[in-house]
């Protein structure tokens, strides 16, 4: 089928209607002509597909995980399983680095191999969850939920009061994907997913959505 994503092994490289995803780029390019697809090409999943792209040599553009400081136990374990995905996929966590979902993601995250950066609201970098690899403080307190919104491709909410709210609205404002797990605000334009796995699979499609391309 021409819509489907192909692997090679052979020569490390995600193809599909003829374009060669370029990793650095975040972007199709148009293949080589008269280059054909690898004869070893063969289906992949987007998340497959964009796991084995970012063991190569592929920026690492954030994805935002945002919620409650105060949160449920199932918050929490939904943030902690999704900060170890985007880990193990080679993903970059970004989030706001402090307690609750913030502190859970990134424990997720670290535990599977990750840096997650924490884009502080405070003036010193030691305010950081004991889970952030890279702390930024920013000293602009709630206003970094713009800073956040603006630098991630994606982002995730899990949960959620007027502080998630505000992030949410922002990337919405920002065009950015904004998807949605477990009670988080209702906001028209955010996508509501049912699990972790729904949330993946959404985020790599977005990430290998057809339309980017690069000349």
């Amino acid at each position: 089928m021409p819509g489907t994503l192909l692997w090679s092994a052979m020569d490390r490289s995600l193809h599909r209607y003829g374009a060669r995803f370029d990793g650095w780029a975040l972007a199709w390019a148009p293949a080589a002509v008269p280059a054909p697809v690898p004869p070893d090409a063969q289906p992949v999943s987007a998340t497959t597909g964009l796991e084995y792209v970012l063991r190569g040599r592929a920026r690492r553009v954030p994805v935002g995980i945002i919620g409650p400081r105060e949160a449920t136990p199932a918050q929490l374990a939904l943030a902690e399983a999704l900060g170890a995905r985007l880990g193990e996929i080679g993903l970059q966590l970004l989030c706001g680095g402090r307690g609750g979902v913030m502190e859970a993601a990134c424990k997720g995250n670290l535990e599977a191999g990750g840096s997650p950066i924490g884009l502080l609201p405070d003036t010193e970098w030691d305010a950081a969850n004991p889970y952030v690899a890279i702390p930024i403080a920013t000293g602009i307190g709630q206003a970094r939920n713009a800073l956040i919104a603006r630098a991630c491709l994606v982002l995730v909410a899990v949960g959620g009061g007027y502080g998630t709210l505000s992030e949410m609205a922002f990337g919405l404002h920002f065009d950015r994907l904004v998807l949605t797990l477990d009670k988080a605000p209702a906001v028209d334009g955010a996508v509501a997913c049912a699990s972790v796995d729904e949330a993946m699979d959404r985020i790599a499609d977005h990430l290998l959505r057809p339309a980017v391309s690069v000349s």
